[in-house]
């Protein structure tokens, strides 16, 4: 999302990169003395990585940090954002501007003289224009607490015993992923390293900045990363692309130019779709609208394993098998362990892997022979395996593939080691800079700056987002769209383990009591959400873990549409929110800036659940 366009411009690594680099808990454990967290670190992120998970050290490295006395708050609207064995100090905030009470953060450590002048000086360049729009000197209004307040909601005297902790103690600044999914979704990433090299622990055990601890299993994790042989590759002769985030854009828009990243691209005339791997009625935003633009190509092909929504909108469909019905490895840079994922059961009816899926469309295309190198899947198996171990002969002894497959997984001796994210760079930034134009932290980019774009300017800086609690019109409601607990994404919600969190069949949506009561909410009520890109059925949770003013309907429950009714019979959020990029720089999701107004549903608009029943098939039998 939004991190992939503006940390290689601040920082001068990559969004993958730079979550490899993150300090360790091990680490932080014996120098950091607070944590402060924007957006939380809810455990139930950390239970995945891509590529798999072979060991789970994230819940280990928080509980190391909290048995070393370091002490946890939690910036969000939501408690549960927290583990409970932190005890975490909450903070409610209003979604969409932690910009703000980071910004006034800053103001107070410079009316104080409390800002590490070292640090900004020798590592960081831009900070003088910065420090200007804080104190109000670029014809903007001081960023003081008080301002802050009426943003945010949080009282002056908590905004300045925040400033107090952070001066006294070596703070740790923890941004979640989710901050960079919403209106403007870059400033509160830039703003969070900017308030960290302020602090001046950036390079150091004692702190700096993070991106992602818990968003994933991996961060925080004290293993060397590992350079696993992936499957070889040929070049796309097509050199464009748009973010995945604008598809909708594209469809309805072909032609039409628009800004990425300093870059001008042009929307491509899409006739064929061929989507596998993903699904965008899952993860994209305002899908009334994309079910209009998914109309415009001639046809769409898809691989899919279940009678989803994606399927469901598709012209042609591959089965595609699932996990349990085929070779395959479960390896994971960032993780020592690697699994044999063995076939254990025959492909349902006439499904197929995806390798086989491809290799039929290759033959039919006439280049079965490059495309599979006359490879079975158990032989591409094979070959990454025996290509990593190569890459390792020097230090490791690998088995023999027949003995992995045979045992099942494989342990790669891993001894820890000690990871602080620039390290090097702190050490001696003459020899080790950044790869930035400066060779140092940006605080203002020049180079962002010559993109002259009106909504990413040279700074970390305060955008009112478009849709807030501090602009009510028709919507009260803030809608927040987090990672489900009870499954991934929107994988296997046709499960048990999904079934079972539902309320009557629908996905529970956590409502305050307050905001319950007024509206005659009881707990177990199928209630609808509603604005004017769509309306959702769910059911009542209330409970007061969310702020008052906030709703909280996790993504990934299949999007289920009722076109008579005009509803979603499911509680699939992304019919509400809205599909616009953060910027013109990232154009990456905003999916956490959503107005949204709750009320208990008629009963006439009380309909059943439909998308886990098989559609209705003509000529069956040929």
């Amino acid at each position: 999302a939004a991190a992939q366009t503006l940390l290689p411009h601040i920082i001068g690594l990559d969004l993958y990169s730079t979550l490899d680099e993150h300090t360790s808990w091990e680490a932080l454990s014996e120098e950091c003395e607070l944590i402060l967290m924007f957006g939380g670190m809810p455990l139930k992120n950390s239970k995945v990585s891509a590529g798999g998970v072979g060991k789970h050290i994230t819940k280990l490295g928080m509980k190391k940090c909290f048995d070393k006395g370091i002490e946890f708050i939690n910036i969000s609207p939501l408690i549960d954002d927290a583990p409970k064995f932190l005890k975490a100090k909450q903070v409610p905030i209003r979604p969409n501007t932690d910009t703000a009470l980071m910004l006034a953060l800053a103001y107070i450590l410079i009316k104080n003289n409390s800002y590490d002048k070292d640090f900004i000086n020798k590592y960081t360049v831009g900070f003088d224009s910065f420090a200007d729009y804080v104190l109000g000197k670029k014809n903007n209004q001081e960023c003081s607490p008080e301002w802050a307040s009426q943003i945010t909601n949080i009282p002056v005297n908590i905004i300045n015993e925040l400033a107090d902790k952070i001066i006294t103690k070596k703070t740790m600044i923890s941004l979640s992923w989710s901050l960079q999914r919403a209106s403007r979704g870059e400033q509160p990433l830039w703003m969070g390293i900017t308030l960290a090299a302020m602090l001046g622990h950036i390079g150091t055990a004692s702190g700096g900045f993070g991106f992602g601890y818990s968003s994933v299993n991996s961060t925080g994790d004290s293993f060397d990363k590992l350079p696993w042989q992936s499957l070889p590759q040929g070049k796309n002769k097509i050199k464009d692309f748009i973010p995945v985030a604008r598809v909708t854009d594209m469809l309805e828009n072909p032609g039409r130019e628009f800004d990425y990243d300093g870059k001008k691209l042009t929307y491509p005339d899409i006739k064929l779709i061929y989507w596998a791997g993903g699904n965008p009625f899952h993860h994209h935003q305002d899908l009334n609208r994309l079910v209009k633009a998914w109309q415009k190509p001639n046809t769409i092909i898809v691989n899919e394993i279940w009678w989803n929504s994606q399927a469901r909108h598709a012209d042609i469909i591959f089965p595609a098998n699932t996990a349990l019905e085929r070779n395959d490895l479960m390896l994971n840079p960032r993780d020592p362990t690697i699994v044999a994922n063995k076939k254990a059961m025959k492909s349902f009816k006439n499904s197929k892997t995806d390798y086989e899926i491809f290799s039929g469309l290759a033959k039919k295309l006439g280049f079965l022979e490059s495309f599979t190198e006359d490879r079975s899947e158990l032989d591409w198996i094979k070959f990454i395996w025996n290509n990593s171990s190569k890459a390792h002969q020097k230090n490791i002894s690998f088995p023999s593939f027949e003995e992995f497959w045979e045992k099942g997984y494989f342990e790669l001796p891993s001894p820890k080691v000690e990871k602080i994210m620039f390290n090097d760079f702190r050490k001696d930034p003459i020899n080790f800079p950044l790869n930035t134009p400066s060779g140092k932290i940006e605080i203002s980019s020049e180079t962002i700056s010559n993109f002259q774009l009106s909504d990413c300017l040279s700074h970390p800086y305060w955008f009112e987002p478009y849709e807030w609690l501090g602009n009510i019109d028709k919507y009260p409601l803030h809608l927040i769209s987090n990672q489900p607990t009870h499954r991934l994404h929107s994988q296997l919600d046709n499960a048990v383990n999904s079934q079972n969190s539902k309320i009557n069949g629908k996905e529970p949506v956590m409502i305050n009591s307050s905001d319950a009561s007024k509206r005659d909410i009881k707990n177990g009520d199928i209630v609808m959400l509603f604005n004017k890109r769509g309306r959702v059925l769910a059911g009542a949770n209330i409970s007061d873990n969310v702020m008052p003013g906030v709703v909280v309907l996790s993504t990934g429950a299949w999007f289920d549409p009722d076109y008579a009714l005009n509803l979603e019979r499911h509680g699939n959020p992304n019919v509400l929110t809205k599909d616009v990029g953060t910027s013109s720089l990232g154009q990456g999701p905003s999916s956490h800036t959503t107005l949204v107004e709750l009320i208990k549903a008629n009963n006439e608009e009380i309909v059943d659940v439909n998308i886990f029943k098989n559609p209705e098939t003509l000529n069956k039998d040929t």
